[in-house]
C-alpha cells in the first residue's frame, strides 16, 4: 500500500559529513547509482544531496550495539497497515537475530503520510525519548495499531500508552505541548523525501563498506536474512 505524502511539511537540511559512500538498490531494481556527498548549509535549488546523515540524523536512538557492522534504518508511519504487518512479522526475527547479537543496529526515522495523529505518535515517541523509553513507546504504539485515521492514535490514546510504560506523564504531557521536537519529525520526512520515497515501510540496509541497499515494504524476515548475511561476509 501505497499513500501519498499528506502533509506539506518543509525544513532545510543542515549536517556536513565527511564519509561518501555508494547507493546501490538490489532488490528494487536496475537503478542508477548515486553517490552520497557532503550537504550544504544552505539547501540549493534543485535535488536534495543525499549523504550519511540523511539515513541516520533526525531518527531515534540506535538500537543495538553502536559497533555493529550493519544498520538497518527504517522510514515508517505508526498508522501505517504494512508498518504494522512488518513489526509483528519480522522484526522480532531481527531484533532476536541481528540486533541483540550484536551484528545489527537499527534506526527508526519518521515518514508521516498518513494523517494528523500520525505526527502526534512520532511525538509522543520522541517525549518518551527524552526519558530514555523511545523503543518502548514505539513498541506500545504498533501493539495498540487498529487502523488508518480511526482514532486509535488520539492524544488520549497516547496519554494512556505513556502511562502504561511507566513514564512521568507530567514531564511527557509538557513536551507534547511544547512540541519540543517538531524540528526532528520535519528533518526526518525531509530525510525520507530527499531519499526519493513515496510509501512507507521503507529500508536501507549499511553494509560495513557504506554501501546502501533499498528495501520497499513489509519484506519477509528471509529478505533481510539473505541481505544481512551477505554484508557480514565483508566484515570477516
Amino acid at each position: 500500500m501505497i499513500h501519498g505524502p499528506s502533509l506539506a511539511i518543509g525544513a532545510v537540511i543542515s549536517a556536513a559529513v565527511l564519509v561518501v559512500v555508494f547507493l546501490s538498490f538490489d532488490v528494487i531494481g536496475n537503478e542508477p547509482e548515486l553517490v552520497i556527498q557532503p550537504t550544504p548549509t544552505i539547501q540549493p535549488e534543485g535535488p536534495a544531496k543525499v549523504t550519511m546523515e540523511t539515513f541516520l540524523a533526525n531518527g531515534s536512538p540506535m538500537l543495538g550495539d553502536s559497533d555493529a557492522p550493519v544498520t538497518l534504518v527504517e522510514f515508517g508511519d505508526y498508522q501505517c497497515h504494512f508498518c504494522n504487518v512488518f513489526f509483528h512479522s519480522t522484526e522480532g526475527n531481527i531484533l532476536k537475530n541481528y540486533v541483540e547479537t550484536g551484528k545489527v543496529r537499527m534506526i527508526f526515522k519518521d515518514y508521516n503520510i498518513i494523517g494528523p495523529d500520525s505526527i502526534n505518535a512520532s511525538h509522543g515517541a520522541h517525549c518518551a525519548n527524552d526519558q530514555g523509553m523511545f523503543w518502548e513507546y514505539h513498541d506500545i504504539l504498533y501493539n495498540n495499531w487498529t487502523g488508518e485515521n480511526n482514532g486509535w492514535a488520539s492524544s488520549e490514546n497516547l496519554l494512556r500508552f505513556a502511562q502504561e510504560i511507566g513514564l512521568d506523564v507530567d514531564k511527557w504531557s509538557e513536551c507534547m505541548k511544547s512540541g519540543v521536537h517538531s524540528q526532528i519529525i520535519v528533518a526526518s520526512n525531509d530525510d525520507a523525501r530527499a531519499l526519493e520515497l513515496t510509501g512507507t515501510p521503507a529500508f536501507f540496509v549499511i553494509g560495513p563498506d557504506g554501501k546502501v541497499t533499498k528495501l520497499f515494504g513489509a519484506q519477509p524476515y528471509e529478505t533481510f536474512e539473505r541481505l544481512f548475511e551477505t554484508e557480514l561476509e565483508k566484515n570477516s
